[in-house]
This record gives C-alpha cells, sequence and structure tokens, in this order.
C-alpha cells in the first residue's frame, strides 16, 4: 500500500565466542585462544567480506582493567571499534561474558554492580558510536556454573549462592543501563539467556517443575516481575538479597529492548529415574533423588516440543519483547550439520515473523570457533570446535557455514540439495540405544505432555 514501509527482513548478525572465565587462579579467554586477539584486524576484514553488519563483540571488564594497581588499558579494543567502524560492522558490546570481573571481584560481592556499571560508563565514554549493548551474557546460566554446579569462580554449589549471584549480575545489567543511557541516552540492550526447558519421568516431576519455574529468574527480574507476589521473592530474601535491589529491578526500568535466545541442541533436558538404561556418566540426582540428567533430544522427547521455535514462542508469550536469536551453533565436526543446524534457526524464525512475533535475527556464532567447551573449559586440552571459520588453518579457512552465512546475509536465503537430510537431532538414531531397545520411547513422550 501506498506510504506504508516494506516491512524490515530478517537479518544474519554474527559472534565472536568472547567468555573470560575464572578457574581458581586462571583465566580462560576465548578471544585470545582461538587466535582472533592476534588477527583481530584481519578478522574483521573476513567478516564485513561475508556481508555481516551487525556484531557482537567484547568489550570485556577483565580484559580492560588487569587490576587496580595497573589502571586501564582500552589499546585493543580502540584498534578494533576503529576497524570495525571502518568496515561499517555495527557492534553490540558485551561487558561481561560468563566471567565475574577482574581478580578483587566476585558475583556474590555487593560492589559487584556499582563496579561493572563504572565500567559501562567508561566504555560508553569512549565509544559512544556504540548503540547496541549487552552489559551481561547469561546472567542464569553463569550464576548455574559458578554458584550451583561449582565449574567457575567461586566454585560453590550452594543454591543461596546461585540466587545471589542472578540478582547481582542482573542488579548490575540495571546500573550498567543507566550508566550507558546516561551518556548515549539511545542505547539499546539486548539480554541474552539460554531458556532451555526440562522434560522428565513422572518420578522427576517435582525438580522438573522447579527447574522449568527457576529458568525465567534473570528475566523476569530485568522485566520488573519479582514483586512480592512473584514466587521468588521471599526466597531471593531468604538467600541475603538486598530488599532494596529487587525493589528497583520491580520498576521495570531494567527491561531489555531485545531479549536473545541463546540455544543449543543440549539446551532442552530430559530427567529420568531408570538409571539402568542409561550410560553412568549420566547418573546425578539433586541431593533427595538420584536420576538422569540428558539431552531431550537424545531421550526421544517429541521434536515438535524442542528446538528453536518452541522455545522462542515461548519467550515471546511470556514477555511479548523483541526477539533475537543471539547464539546458533552446534557442535559437530560435518559442516553439513552446523550448517543444518543454522539454517533450522533461520526457517523458525521466518515462520514465527510470519505468525506476527517480532523476531529481528539470527546470529551465527562463533565466527572463529571455540575451544574446550566440551568440558565448561575446566580441562585444558585445546579441544578445537570450527564456525564459520576454521581457525586451526593459517589464514582461517572458511567453512561451508561461511557459504550459508554469506547467501543468508545477501540473499536472504540458502539451498543446497546436500542438506534435505534431517540433522541428527531429529533422526531416530538420535535417541540412546538402551531407550530403543526398552520400548519405552513412547511411554516418555506421554508422560512429557502431561508435564
Amino acid at each position: 500500500m501506498p506510504g506504508i514501509a516494506e516491512p524490515d527482513v530478517l537479518e544474519i548478525w554474527g559472534g565472536i565466542e568472547c567468555s573470560v572465565v575464572r578457574i581458581g587462579d586462571t583465566w580462560r579467554n576465548q578471544v585470545r585462544e582461538t587466535g582472533h586477539y592476534l588477527r583481530a584486524e584481519a578478522d574483521i576484514d573476513r567478516i564485513a567480506a561475508l556481508g555481516i553488519r551487525k556484531l557482537r563483540y567484547p568489550l570485556l571488564w577483565e580484559e580492560v582493567e588487569r587490576g587496580t594497581a595497573y589502571g586501564c588499558n582500552w589499546a585493543w579494543h580502540d584498534v578494533t571499534m576503529k576497524a570495525l567502524q571502518k568496515r561499517g560492522i555495527e557492534v553490540i558490546a558485551g561487558l561481561l561474558h560468563h566471567g565475574s570481573g577482574p581478580s578483587y571481584n566476585s558475583l556474590l560481592d555487593l560492589n559487584f554492580p556499582r563496579r561493572l556499571a563504572a565500567h559501562a560508563g567508561a566504555a560508553a565514554d569512549r565509544y559512544p558510536f556504540v548503540r547496541s549493548w549487552t552489559p551481561v551474557n547469561e546472567a542464569l546460566t553463569t550464576a548455574r556454573f559458578s554458584c550451583l554446579y561449582g565449574h567457575w569462580y567461586p566454585h560453590l554449589r550452594d543454591e543461596q549462592a546461585f540466587y545471589r549471584a542472578v540478582v547481582t549480575q542482573t542488579y548490575a545489567v540495571l546500573l550498567s543501563a543507566r550508566a550507558i543511557r546516561a551518556r548515549i541516552p539511545n542505547a539499546k540492550f539486548i539480554q541474552t539467556e539460554d531458556i532451555g526447558r526440562l522434560f522428565g519421568t513422572e518420578a522427576t516431576d517435582h525438580q522438573v517443575e522447579y527447574e522449568n519455574r527457576r529458568r525465567w529468574i534473570s528475566l523476569d527480574l530485568l522485566c520488573g516481575r519479582v514483586d512480592r507476589a512473584h514466587w521468588a521473592w521471599n526466597r531471593l530474601q531468604e538467600c541475603g538479597v538486598p530488599s532494596a535491589w529487587l525493589d528497583d529491578l520491580a520498576s521495570g526500568e531494567g527491561t531489555p529492548d531485545f531479549i536473545g535466545l541463546n540455544y543449543y541442541v543440549t539446551s532442552d533436558r530430559f530427567l529420568d529415574h531408570r538409571l539402568s538404561l542409561y550410560p553412568q556418566r549420566l547418573h546425578g540426582g539433586n541431593g533427595r533423588m538420584t536420576y538422569v540428567d540428558t539431552e531431550a533430544v537424545r531421550a526421544g522427547v517429541d521434536p515438535t516440543l524442542t528446538g528453536w521455535h518452541p522455545r522462542l514462542k515461548e519467550i515471546w508469550h511470556r514477555y511479548g519483547r523483541p526477539l533475537v536469536i543471539t547464539e546458533a551453533h552446534l557442535t559437530c565436526e560435518d559442516p553439513r550439520e552446523q550448517v543444518r543446524w543454522l539454517l533450522e534457526a533461520w526457517e523458525a524464525a521466518q515462520s514465527l515473523r510470519s505468525e506476527g512475533v517480532d523476531i529481528r535475527a539470527v546470529t551465527a556464532w562463533a565466527l572463529f570457533g571455540l575451544m574446550d567447551w566440551d568440558s565448561m573449559l575446566c580441562r585444558q586440552s585445546y579441544h578445537y570446535e570450527p564456525g564459520v571459520f576454521d581457525a586451526r588453518s593459517v589464514p582461517p579457512r572458511p567453512t561451508e557455514l561461511a557459504i550459508a552465512v554469506a547467501a543468508l546475509a545477501k540473499q536472504g536465503y540458502y539451498s543446497d540439495p546436500t542438506l534435505e537430510e534431517l540433522g541428527w537431532w531429529r533422526r531416530e538414531d538420535r535417541i540412546f540405544s538402551q531407550l530403543r531397545n526398552h520400548g519405552s520411547v513412547s511411554e516418555h513422550l506421554q508422560k512429557v505432555d502431561c508435564i
């Protein structure tokens, strides 16, 4: 119709795996370990050649501030920000990516929010042209791995510490947003999270229901939903969270402009009390009962209940905020499977857009791969996973993903007849052989439907 603009097209964004994770007194830095730190300007040229015009990129607190005795060092970021500007790539600046800040800091430190906000303000002062920000990546996930599972610093396995870490990070997002908007009034904020759903057998119902409720806590806090009527309010106060923080968050001022879904084939989980049907390595529990915790796709959960489409739709119905897929990456040596995973994300986003869901982009994550995520960075075994480029080659070699990403960026679609086969996560042989032999897959599906 005359006078009405054409609808925006779905965009393809990019992202650099940039986690800086503290394990004991050691820091794992993915920007350095994948080689991007030394190749940054050339890598930015490679990204631009794909047609990517928006990039999740680090301005990480730990890298800038090595300790109060040494002051701040912005030199590397000055070079990369200038190179990105020159190539016309818009930055989504990440300030903390699974980290806990410099060595004097902790996710449980009451000064953490104020300190991160100071870094955010300094970053905004230095790079006022940056309009999009993610102050903290995956607050819930970081709190789980650091304070509930003990993988990362401060290496705790304590539920109260977990909840305190979630609120500390989300309150830091609110204070950082204030600091940035004081300098860049039109700044936009993208809050990322992995909100994979749990399924399970009837015996695990209580744990499944609890974790499915808990998975929303970081976004609920930021969106002002955690008021005195919310299930978590009293629990958070019992854990020692300052009431003033909760009141401030309950105002809704921290509501993100966009919610970003980071989703992996391992994100949706299945809990099963029948230990004998699974390998010993999957046995675990909650201290009250023992069960297996495995990928939902491996347990034969109905494929219509897992994946990009249902998770995105859940977020949309809960919050009604514009959405972005902010990490799409598959751990796999077969590049065709990686392309299938990216295209499944793209097709889910396109389908939801046709249903009226406001979803703006799909992000090809880990453009230059990642290191040691098979052990959550806890073992330095140099297990490298390629991404859009394979950094094991010099210079980094474009993979089949690079062809797909370039096509999506320039044409909005990608077609290859060799990709028509279903991804492994959709095939029948994905299910554990013991489950298939037990003839229990249909039983699982019936139980899942009523959870």
